[in-house]
């Protein structure tokens, strides 16, 4: 009567009978009927029905034992190296026994590659790994070792999809590192969908959470990434995990760089950078010179923005080519800048330097496929675009930093002593920054404080 369905009481516990609804696999969104397209995340077809109950009330039990702040003993990690200096970097300082590290990447940037050079460093220092994969054979894993030259006899491997056989392997000797490829492939039988769905992706990150902090062993996952960009699976799974990282790069460059996104054990947003071999990933100690060594000594729309990604500097190009459109609407294209920073800058540089850009295509690139997105770089944007536009040269021995302002100014920004160590490094002679950072000034450097776009222009013309 009413659509009403009464609560069915089990001792201590009130569960409620619930009707069916619908869940989408891509963002847990539930919806009481169904639909084509998912209103919260926009995907076609993702809706599936699933009937359950909802307990309303948990049973008594013994009263949570709560501890004052200042009676809690501070216990510091014990780490140990993954065998990779820039992986020890990203991670804080290396691997703490028990967390749950999230990576993910588009497909065929080398995640794989990655996790199994680590598998076979971990190995050759004493620890117990296990290799699980759910996407290769036993046989394509031995034949990438082989590429990448790994000395890892005693690696064990496990080709396998069901998270009942990876449990029983993982409990059957105390490993001291696990890694998944991928979490999306594991499925379990006693959970009624398919593997990847975001039921199956929660369920299982629950159960290996449970074992990596039980059994102390520290489990790498490697997660899929959607066309959005983001790890695919519940938004939850970010939640659940001790750390998420990406792994970045152009696959037609060779540069890989993999960032922190969460790091309970480290700092946030550090950046590890690997160089692409035939023979697999090798680490990049001067990033910055790599990128630098084929920049062209006179060239009119190229300027050197020193940038820090975490606690790591690097000298990044950035060029910008103006050429007359032939479109109704001119193009801007960026590649490893923001679109609507440009169109920003852009905007500042019509009002403030009197520069006609309506009638121009505006093309912008970071050389190395490494994208920016800290403010740092605006002063060095503009000024490119402006040496562009009036075809001038300014210099090979300069760099600029520096966030622009609507109202033109030069806004002062963090660590510009670590920016200006790194433009002595590499041989820069003059530097141009905001006002605010030039106390940070080094004996070696010629450093020009300006306080506007304008300030700037004059200095370089």
């Amino acid at each position: 009567m009413g659509g009403y369905d009464p609560p069915i009481s089990w001792g201590a516990f009130t569960v409620a009978k619930s009707k069916a609804f619908y869940v989408c696999e891509s963002c847990a969104y539930q919806t009481p009927k169904w639909l084509g397209q998912c209103p919260a995340c926009g995907t076609w077809g993702s809706l599936n029905l699933t009937n359950g109950t909802t307990r309303k009330a948990a049973p008594p039990g013994e009263a949570p034992k709560m501890t004052r702040y200042a009676n809690v003993a501070v216990e510091s990690a014990a780490r140990y190296t993954s065998g990779s200096n820039e992986l020890d970097r990203v991670l804080g300082g290396g691997l703490v026994p028990g967390s749950l590290l999230l990576i993910g990447g588009d497909p065929g940037i080398g995640k794989s590659t990655l996790m199994l050079q680590v598998a076979g460093h971990l190995q050759s220092l004493g620890k117990k790994v296990i290799y699980i994969s759910g996407e290769e054979s036993l046989s394509q894993i031995k034949m990438r070792g082989e590429r990448l030259g790994l000395s890892a006899d005693d690696l064990m491997l496990l080709a396998e999809t069901s998270y009942e056989m990876v449990e029983q392997a993982l409990e059957s000797d105390s490993f001291d590192v696990a890694l998944v490829d991928s979490i999306q492939t594991i499925c379990s039988a006693n959970i009624p969908s398919a593997a990847g769905s975001v039921t199956q992706v929660r369920e299982v990150t629950t159960k290996l959470l449970h074992i990596a902090k039980t059994r102390g062993t520290t489990i790498f996952l490697v997660g899929h990434i959607t066309k959005e960009g983001a790890i695919a699976g519940p938004k939850t799974l970010e939640h659940m995990v001790d750390g998420v990282f990406y792994f970045e790069g152009d696959k037609y460059h060779s540069l890989r760089l993999i960032r922190s996104q969460k790091n309970r054990f480290g700092p946030a947003q550090e950046l590890g950078i690997f160089q692409m071999e035939s023979t697999g990933l090798k680490e990049v100690p001067n990033p910055s010179k790599v990128l630098l060594e084929q920049r062209p000594e006179a060239s009119a729309g190229s300027v050197v923005v020193p940038t820090v990604e975490g606690s790591r500097p690097l000298m990044v190009e950035v060029q910008v080519l103006l050429s007359n459109s032939t479109y109704a609407s001119p193009r801007r294209v960026t590649m490893g800048v923001d679109s609507n920073r440009l169109a920003l800058i852009m905007a500042v540089l019509e009002k403030k330097a009197g520069l006609q850009l309506q009638g121009l295509d505006v093309f912008v690139n970071v050389v190395g496929g490494i994208a920016i997105q800290e403010p740092a770089i605006d002063l060095g944007l503009a000024l490119a675009i402006y040496s562009s536009f009036r075809n001038l040269n300014l210099g090979s021995d300069i760099a600029v930093f520096g966030e622009l302002g609507l109202a033109g100014e030069v806004r002062s920004v963090s660590q510009a002593g670590l920016r200006m160590k790194e433009c002595v490094n590499l041989g820069f002679k003059r530097v141009v920054g905001p006002k605010g950072n030039a106390g940070d000034a080094l004996d070696e450097l010629e450093v020009r404080g300006v306080t506007s776009l304008v300030d700037a222009l004059e200095y370089v013309l």
